[in-house]
């Protein structure tokens, strides 16, 4: 597998290596053909660099161990990354449809199109084979960072196809109107991956459930132990509650048992169950409450 061994911070030190030079791939892609829609591709590069940077930063916190402030961990601090590398494609977006309308009211005829395609599409293969390892990374580090810096990256791609294309029709027919048409289009595209960039990390802050796959996994667990109670005492389990935070996710849940069992042989089970669930699904750190069968824990859910 890519990545396999490699730190997670090597990859987004390899994107700000990479932010780098398509930088000056693009600026210099601009400079030779005068192209608004490859002026917006350049602007979105100082974007990536500034993410990546970010990334780097937070990662490296959200790797940092539980202390006595922050005992569940710094794993969320992934999700401040993708918010604010959301935000920055968001304003991205924003000053490249402002460039587009401009050139759109005063157009200016394009220069050494040629030449600007070519370094255009040099940088966007570097992206997209940049992005296409960090995201095998990021299924592999469980990393939200790693994740929405591959998918800006593959919004960078997008763009300079788009732009590729824009300016290939304004050869083809010479209506110089069809590069400020490209970047709007390019524009869009942007900022429609930046909210959602915002979004998903909203909702990671907000601690949202694991997903039904995951959620699937534990239920299979929990079933398991309770099909091989059944041939003697019965044990249950409710209030099943999870949370995501950055690679980790947490789950928690009261395991009911007969009153009679002794702590002993009732702490062994639910170390076996807690056991069983984390080995199910990667990341996962699971709590379990005993209680006596014939007792009901009240939770104030409103509280």
């Amino acid at each position: 597998m890519a990545g396999k061994g490699v730190a997670p911070t090597f990859w987004l030190r390899l994107s700000v290596l990479v932010a780098l030079l398509t930088i000056a791939l693009k600026t210099a892609a601009w400079w030779v053909a005068d192209s608004v829609a490859l002026l917006s591709d350049a602007l979105e590069s100082f974007v990536n660099l500034a993410g990546a940077l970010f990334a780097w930063r937070m990662l490296v916190v959200a790797q940092q161990p539980a202390d006595a402030d922050h005992p569940y961990g710094h794993h969320k601090a992934e999700y401040f990354s993708a918010g604010f590398e959301g935000i920055l494609i968001v304003g991205a977006a924003l000053g490249i449809m402002w460039s587009a309308a401009m050139r759109w009211v005063y157009p200016e005829p394009l220069q050494h199109v040629g030449l600007g395609v070519a370094l255009a599409v040099l940088s966007s293969a570097l992206n997209g084979g940049l992005a296409w390892r960090m995201r095998v990374a990021a299924r592999q580090y469980r990393s939200m960072a790693l994740e929405a810096d591959a998918r800006h990256l593959m919004t960078d791609v997008w763009t300079s196809a788009g732009v590729v294309v824009g300016l290939g029709l304004v050869l083809l027919t010479g209506w110089q109107w069809l590069d400020s048409l490209a970047a709007l289009l390019v524009a869009g595209n942007i900022l429609r991956e930046g909210v959602r960039m915002v979004w998903r990390a909203s909702q990671g802050l907000m601690d949202q459930a694991m997903d039904e796959e995951q959620m699937a996994r534990v239920q299979r667990v929990l079933d398991g132990f309770t099909a091989d109670a059944l041939a003697a005492e019965v044990i249950r389990f409710d209030h099943i509650q999870s949370r995501h935070a950055g690679a980790r996710c947490f789950v928690d849940m009261h395991m009911h048992m007969p009153g009679h069992w002794s702590l002993a042989r009732a702490a062994a089970l639910r170390t076996n169950v807690e056991q069983a669930l984390m080995d199910a699904v990667p990341g996962l750190r699971a709590s379990i409450q005993l209680l006596p069968s014939h007792v009901e824990a009240h939770i104030d859910d409103d509280a």
